[in-house]
């Protein structure tokens, strides 16, 4: 796995055999970063990336120039990995990585941030307070954006704040705002 774009471009992610770890892949993380790119400025945003793995996403946009990501993963071997990749980038200063349960983190409302990336596992079964947890908890600024990857047969069009969503096979991405735009 390595970083697409920016200023660490073709730089590794370190990664571990993780059987828990479901990465973004290349071709689903280009089509986001794409989509965001039309949308937003990545200049000195903050970005927290919850559920964040091996932090793809999240070192994706430091390395296209946001100011600050927060990882959270409950794994320590995630966050061994995450640790390893913001030192080898020389981001460790950029890079706040807290090992904790995603919902006691989202409970305790640090933020706000400009762009929340979300990945839980394809059979997370707590969607709607994961969405309205970050929405309502003061974690998104009012024109940030929330991105939730999940399995195609979830379809969140119905709920509060759904902007809209981008299929790949049998991956969604669901495009949250306060003020839904149009795709």
């Amino acid at each position: 796995m390595q970083i697409i774009a920016g200023t660490y471009r073709g730089r590794k992610i370190k990664t571990t055999p993780i059987r828990d770890v479901r990465p973004c892949s290349s071709r689903v993380k280009k089509s986001i970063f794409d989509t965001l790119h039309a949308r937003m400025d990545f200049e000195g945003i903050d970005v927290l990336d919850l559920f964040a793995g091996f932090g793809s996403l999240g070192f994706e946009a430091l390395s296209r120039g946001a100011r600050s990501v927060t990882f959270v993963d409950r794994l320590r071997d995630s966050v061994r990995s995450l640790e390893s990749t913001a030192r080898q980038l020389g981001v460790a200063d950029a890079a706040r990585i807290v090992c904790e349960e995603v919902p006691a983190f989202i409970g305790r409302g640090s933020g706000p941030y400009d762009l929340v990336f979300c990945d839980p596992p394809y059979a997370w079964p707590d969607y709607g307070p994961l969405i309205l947890g970050v929405m309502e908890g003061g974690l998104l600024e009012e024109d940030g954006w929330l991105l939730i990857e999940h399995d195609a047969h979830h379809d969140f069009s119905d709920r509060p704040f759904y902007s809209f969503h981008r299929d790949y096979g049998m991956t969604r991405i669901t495009f949250f705002q306060h003020r839904p735009s149009r795709p």
